[in-house]
Order: structure tokens, then sequence, then C-alpha cells
């Protein structure tokens, strides 16, 4: 159950990217469900895999290239899924950015454990 709700919230906050992102959109709250589980198995398969790949490039920008990595991430998400639109490069680092916070945000105040 709470997988569901977890999905649920990252849908939700992939559905607010577009209100503060003029260069990110999402066609439906469909897509957006979608988006959010490619974005998951993204996240959990080949993110873990990229960041040990580029771990010198890591470590010698003390850890600002997770954010290039999340960002192509998040843009090659946008790419397999059609209905989510990524301007570019930067917007994709800007969106997955906002993603990672409003979700995290909703997760805590709608998550809790009780």
């Amino acid at each position: 159950m709470r997988l569901l709700a977890t999905w649920l919230v990252n849908a939700l906050a992939l559905l607010a990217i577009p209100y503060l992102m003029h260069s990110v959109s999402i066609d439906s709250f469909g897509t957006a469900l979608i988006v959010a589980v490619v974005l998951g198995l993204v996240n959990a398969v080949l993110r873990p895999l990229l960041v040990l790949l580029t771990l010198p490039a890591t470590l010698m920008t003390m850890g600002l290239f997770i954010f290039v990595i999340n960002g192509l991430l998040f843009w090659g998400v946008a790419y397999m899924v059609d209905g989510f639109h990524v301007a570019g490069f930067w917007a994709a680092v800007g969106g997955a950015l906002l993603y990672s916070v409003i979700s995290w945000t909703l997760s805590t105040l709608l998550l809790q454990k009780s």
C-alpha cells in the first residue's frame, strides 16, 4: 500500500513541475503515472551504475556531477515516454531538482509513519 501511495505522490510531484517550469510539460495524469514508474525504474537500475562509473568526476566536482546524472536520466525518460516533454539539458537538470524537492516534501507531509 505504501508503494502505491509513493507512486501517486511522485506522479503528483511530476504534475506540479510544469506550473513552476514552462520548459517541462506533461500531457495528463496517466502520463505522469507512467513517467513516475519509468523514473523509478531508471533511478533504481541505471543511476547506481552511472554513479559508480562517473565516481572520479563526481569526486573531482565534490558531488555536483550527480546533478548532471540526474538531469540526463530525467531527459532520457522524456525521450522514452510520449506526452512528457523537456526542452533541453538545463531544463532537465532543473526539472530533476524540482522533482526531487517536491517529491520529498510531499512524501514527508503525506506519508508520515504513525
